[in-house]
């Protein structure tokens, strides 16, 4: 009894050391497969907003007015005085567009930009565009014995079987999991020998006492046996690849008939005269306007030339697929009319234009604009029509303006949980972004939300400093503040704090811009010498101040009139004021603006004359 205990104790030791071997065989697939997942936890940085180049300020906090101490001094200003003006901003300086004005560094990348664009036109490279590159044929062609195992896997492995009756436990099942995906060859080798030895130790537990020695040589004979003839069926590695090569690498004729291919299609092209090719409306390379676009695309890849051609190639396929000629003449709608629009100028010369989020809290229009893919790709559609007729209007020639202010309005916006909005947005500012370089002058937020300021300090890190300096954020009561720094009151609408509106004025009629501080009188004046009919639009912004106008003629012994009389405008009532009087006699008109409050105010006034009918 005590040799056969020590045989079967033998027979144990034997068989834990071949399961030690097989542990080892699977780990290797283990270590790929916790690789992979690390891949897969990896987060993406926060994307970055765009669009496209929207140097200037750090977001704008919003804070309140410093409190001064109360001003009993009654301050006046005549129509003409514009000492207390707000002074133009410092606003994100453009690098020149004049190439006299470039570095040698920048004029050297620029000559190099053309060269490659005319070789290219020369070759007619943009008309015969190369398509996206096919699939190798190792990929298209698959041998008929991998498609065999594709369809049959049943046939490959053969453990889907015979683990059943080998598993122990959960533990065990995970790892043949994993063998079967990484290792299928070396995992039927040890299938086989697992199975052998469970076979040879249930025959030969019975008869241990007799000849456990004997059992314990059959079960290594057979594992030698199985791993010798599994290695002998495997092909060599070689002899493989030089048939893969071989397959893969065409044949002489071939050759020689691609090469004749080329030469023809060479002979042809150089028959030709060059392509002519025009972006945004401007033939590349046939006046000083070309060297402004390709200043565009330069900058936009950092002066890297490379990257600037091949960006420039990309635009002209992206505008060919896009059918943007075509694009230009189709009738669209107008439903959007008041959700992006062009209004005046900024104090530089920059057209404006106005992005209204909030207006998509009509759910009708957001239902026809977003509600499927189809209406999605009308609405991107539209919004690529509308920003390619909007650049048709901007002149460039080198030294003239050829960016555009974006102002956006984030009141009432639908906010981030409209995933059709932002999907519709995001894919947007993509195309802007690869497609129109260094078209943006600044980004101007107004109206944003607390959570939209905190996003934006979260991502301000993985921006670029040049993309970062044309960005401005405003609060709801720091919005008409921050426009007016940078548009002129007579360019901005009223709803933004303006006095753009239709009416008798236009934006022609320049305004005046006062500060008024707090607990302070301040007076107008317009000096009239003639009889005429005077008229003037006022505004104090946020009102909640007192206003008041009266007629005080020159004459000792006329008398005062009250044009209006004086009181307190709510910051609910009208924002803009309207009045005009008629003058028969030499004098003034005085306006009077009382701010009580503990905050400065923004007034802003301009008048207008006309000769007496009388």
């Amino acid at each position: 009894m005590a040799e056969g205990e020590q045989v079967q104790k033998q027979t144990q030791e034997t068989l834990a050391r071949v399961e030690e071997e097989e542990v080892v065989v699977t780990d290797v697939p283990q270590a790929e497969k916790a690789t992979t997942t690390t891949t897969v936890v990896e987060k993406v940085p926060p994307p970055v907003p765009e669009t496209e180049e929207p140097t200037k300020p750090k977001p704008i906090k919003e804070e309140e007015s410093e409190v001064e101490p109360a001003d009993t001094e009654v301050s006046k200003s005549s129509g003409e005085n514009v000492d207390e003006k707000t002074p133009l901003s410092v606003s994100f300086k453009e690098e020149s567009t004049r190439v006299s004005d470039l570095p040698d560094t920048e004029k050297k990348g620029l000559e190099e930009l053309k060269q490659l664009i005319q070789e290219a036109l020369n070759n007619h490279e943009f008309t015969t565009l190369p398509s996206p590159p096919s699939p190798p044929k190792e990929d298209q062609e698959k041998p008929a014995a991998l498609e065999e195992k594709e369809k049959n896997p049943d046939e490959e492995k053969p453990s889907q079987v015979v683990a059943p009756e080998e598993a122990a436990n959960s533990e065990s099942e995970t790892v043949a999991e994993s063998k079967d995906e990484a290792q299928p060859e070396k995992e039927t080798e040890t299938v086989v020998v697992s199975e052998v030895i469970e076979e040879k130790v249930a025959a030969d537990n019975n008869t241990v006492d007799d000849d456990g020695a004997k059992t314990v040589e059959a079960i290594e004979e057979t594992i030698v046996a199985v791993s010798s003839s599994v290695t002998q069926e495997q092909p060599p590695p070689s002899e493989t690849k030089d048939a893969e090569e071989k397959a893969a690498q065409p044949s002489e004729a071939e050759a020689e008939a691609e090469a004749e291919e080329k030469d023809v299609k060479v002979e042809t092209l150089a028959a030709l005269p060059p392509e002519e090719v025009s972006i945004y409306g401007v033939p590349l390379l046939a006046d000083e306007r070309s060297n402004v676009i390709l200043l565009k695309f330069l900058r936009a890849r950092d002066f890297k030339v490379k990257d600037a051609f091949a960006m420039i190639k990309n635009t002209v396929r992206w505008r060919k697929e896009f059918g943007i000629d075509e694009l230009l003449e189709q009738d669209l709608g107008s439903d959007l009319d008041k959700v992006v629009f062009m209004h005046g100028f900024d104090k530089e010369g920059h057209p404006v234009c106005y992005n209204v989020y909030g207006e998509f809290q009509n759910k009708e229009l957001y239902q026809k604009a977003f509600s499927d893919e189809e209406k999605r790709q009308r609405f991107l559609r539209w919004r690529i029509q509308f920003l390619e007729r909007s650049i048709r209007k901007l002149d460039f020639k080198p030294g003239c303006i050829s960016t555009i202010v974006q102002v956006n309005d984030l009141k009432n916006s639908p906010g981030p949980n409209k995933w059709e909005l932002r999907q519709a947005t995001k894919q947007a500012l993509q195309l802007l972004q690869d497609n129109y370089p260094e078209f943006v002058a600044k980004q101007v937020f107004i109206n944003v939300p607390w959570w939209y300021l905190a996003v934006n300090r979260m991502i301000s890190p993985f921006l670029t400093q040049r993309t970062k300096s044309k960005f401005v954020f405003a609060g709801p009561s720091k919005s008409a503040e921050t426009l007016l720094r940078y548009i002129a009151a007579e360019q901005v609408p009223v709803k933004y704090g303006g006095l753009s509106k239709d009416g008798e004025f236009g934006t022609t009629d320049a305004v005046t811009e006062v500060t008024v501080r707090p607990a302070a009188k301040h007076t107008v004046e317009f000096p009239v010498t003639e009889s005429c009919h005077l008229a003037w639009e006022v505004r104090v912004v946020g009102w909640d101040v007192n206003y008041g106008a009266e007629f005080v003629p020159s004459g000792e012994e006329s008398y005062t009139v009250i044009i209006q009389k004086a009181r307190k405008v709510a910051s609910s009532e009208e924002p803009v004021l309207c009045n005009s009087f008629k003058i028969g006699e030499p004098g003034k008109v005085v306006l009077t603006i009382d701010n009580a409050s503990s905050k400065k105010k923004k007034l802003l006034y301009r008048l207008k004359t006309k000769a007496s009918s009388d």
